[in-house]
Order: structure tokens, then sequence, then C-alpha cells
């Protein structure tokens, strides 16, 4: 299954050292475990977005995803892929950018004619082959349509695919230089979220996360001083105020680190696929690790 990860420290700007593949195998292994993808996008100084990815696969060189990477940022996104639709090639790893945004989704999306029909000309936007970047795109013309209203860009544009499309699953975390939204849809994966304080819950503590059975760690000892918002797949460590998304609901953290959360798709989708309506591929990358 993919792996989604979003932080914020919105104002402050935090230095995080980020390993995306952090668990070597014997070959053997690999060849039926090792993701698809690996990428991690950030925003400098001055608010210009970066992405740092590569394609994966089974028995290639694994350097570029060990090798543990800091940036400072302060909104990061990290995303581990499984491949579901497109080729392995860097223009289908996660993240992906458009209009200064960073977007990583983790789910199927089938209907993919109808959905390019959708986009008409923003279709453009699209420039590799996966649902996720295209599902990123009907996110981006609304936003557009919207006078650059994300949330109601994404709530109009996930609408529009759960009522129309084929759909395994729509989560997605989307960053901004200084804002992170965060969607769980329908229930079939989870998605949590951990208001941090500054310290953790012990109160003095860095962040140190690690998940996804060694495929995703994260570590920044500033945060022993601001606090966060973090993102995830899964729990990332023992704190317990870990909170699960409903199905539907839709977080907004602020450039002031203050967070908003309603449940915006109340109804599941009108065609909802499950593992045995996927082609083996899709299904294999959909099953929990």
């Amino acid at each position: 299954m993919c792996r989604l990860f979003g932080l914020s420290s919105a104002p402050e700007h935090t230095r995080a050292t980020f390993w995306l593949l952090d668990a070597p195998d014997s070959l053997s292994r690999q060849s039926r475990r090792d993701p698809d993808g690996t990428g991690l996008g950030y925003f400098t100084a001055d608010g210009a977005p970066r992405i740092d990815k590569a394609p994966i696969a089974a028995y290639r060189d694994r350097a570029f995803a060990e090798e543990a990477r800091q940036v400072r940022s302060v909104t990061f996104l990290a995303h581990v892929r499984f491949a579901s639709t497109g080729s392995l090639d860097a223009r289908n790893t996660h993240p992906f950018q458009q209009d200064g945004r960073l977007f990583a989704h983790n789910g199927v999306i089938e209907g993919l004619d109808d959905l390019d029909d959708q986009l008409g000309d923003d279709r453009s936007l699209v420039g590799g082959d996966t649902d996720s970047e295209r599902f990123f795109a009907l996110i981006t013309r609304e936003v557009r349509r919207n006078g650059g209203d994300v949330t109601t860009g994404i709530e109009q544009a996930a609408g529009w695919i759960a009522r129309n499309l084929p759909v395994y699953a729509l989560n997605l975390i989307l960053v901004t230089a200084d804002e992170l939204w965060a969607l769980r849809f329908p229930d079939t994966h989870e998605l949590y979220v951990l208001e941090r304080a500054a310290g953790g819950q012990h109160g003095s503590r860095h962040l140190d996360h690690s998940g996804s059975n060694g495929r995703m760690r994260v570590h920044s000892a500033h945060l022993a001083d601001h606090p966060a918002v973090v993102v995830a797949s899964e729990r990332m460590d023992d704190n317990p105020r870990w909170r699960l998304l409903e199905a539907g609901e839709l977080l907004h953290v602020g450039p002031d680190l203050r967070t908003t959360h309603r449940v915006v798709l109340r109804e599941p989708p009108a065609h909802q696929l499950t593992l045995d309506d996927l082609h083996p591929d899709a299904a294999a990358s959909q099953r929990a690790a």
C-alpha cells in the first residue's frame, strides 16, 4: 500500500531528516516487497516548491531512497509508492507539483477516459499516466474556478469523482509553502492526524517517527521546541493523541498551525470498488504491507 506523510510546523521553518526506504532486505524478499517510487516534497526559504523523487523498483539501485536527506521547510510531503496505474518512472512518482502546490494520493480511481473528458484542456496539467496526477489536475482546475480556495477545490473535485467514477480510495495530502490539507475517503485506507505539542507527549523530546515496516522514518530535533501537525497513513509512534480521520473528513492546517476539519463527503462512492474488482497489480498495490 502507498504510504503518505505530511508535516506542518507553520509558521516555523523546521529542519527534518527523511529516510524513505530504511529497511534493507535480501534481493529475494525485495522482489515482492519493494516500493515502486519514493518522493519528498518541501519548500525553500523563498517559498519555491522542490521535489526529490525517483522510481525505485525491485532489484534496482536503492541508494537514492535509502540515503538520509536533511531539508528545511515549513511543510513537508513524503510518499512511498506501490504502483497501481502508470509505468515506473519519475513522471509517475509522487509527489506532483501544480500551481506551486504539492500533492500525493493513496488509492485507485478507474474510468480515466471519463476523467480526461472532464478535465478537457486541463488535461495538459498532467505529465504522466497516473490516476493520481489526473485527480490533482481536477483539484487544480476547481481551485482556479473558485478563486484559489483550495478547500473548496478539493471538495468539489473529490465529490465529482465520488459521484461519477469507480473509486477504491481517494486519500490525499496537499501542501503549499505554509498550509496542509488531508482527505480520507472512503474508509478503505486509514489516515491519521497528530497535533503534536512542542516536545511531544513528554514535553522535551525531538520528533522521531518511523513506520511502514521500515519504509519511512522522519527525525527533527527542532520539534523538541516547536509544535507541529503530522498526517500519516499509520500511527508512527506511541503518542496517544493520534486520531483517525473520519471517512469523508477534510483536514486543513493553516499558516498559524490552527486546524479545521469537517466531513465533506457524507455518501459512499457511487461506484465503490473492492480488491476483487481491481486488476491484480492494482489490488496488490492497495493491500496493507
